[in-house]
């Protein structure tokens, strides 16, 4: 299997991992099939500007890498922004994944939204996105 350079360097040298303690939204996805499970931690200011986001993935190299770019993305920007993340602009910053390893993902972009979506439920705002629902289709 052929990996990309920047994968390579984001799964050899990840960004963001770790928790935060007090984190304002906590997104947990898995994969069921692959074994893949995937934690996204944020911290968002008083203008939903994303402060700190971090990651702790249990899974294979492609799933790490896409967490790491993941949080990449999203840290400084806001949560409205952070909700247009889509597994495509990961697999894009990624310089490509192989086809058997898109569902990583995939995980990437759910993590980020159930995180938002922990965040609305702490803060009393009804969802204004619709959450991926895991349907194991990998």
């Amino acid at each position: 299997m052929q990996y990309s350079e920047k994968v390579m360097d984001h799964f050899t040298h990840p960004r963001n991992v770790g928790e935060i303690e007090d984190a304002d939204g906590i997104g947990t996805v898995g994969n069921a099939k692959c074994g893949d499970i995937m934690r996204i931690y944020l911290k968002i200011d008083e203008n939903d500007v994303i402060t700190d986001c971090k990651f702790k993935t249990f899974g294979c190299g492609a799933a790490i890498a896409t967490s790491s770019m993941a949080t990449e993305l999203i840290k400084g920007h806001t949560v409205s922004e952070a909700l247009k993340l889509t597994n495509d602009v990961v697999v894009e910053a990624l310089e490509g994944l192989p086809p058997v390893k898109v569902h990583c993902s995939v995980l990437a972009e759910e993590a980020v939204k159930h995180a938002v979506a922990d965040y609305y439920n702490k803060i009393g705002r009804p969802l204004d996105f619709e959450l991926p629902v895991d349907d194991d289709e990998e």
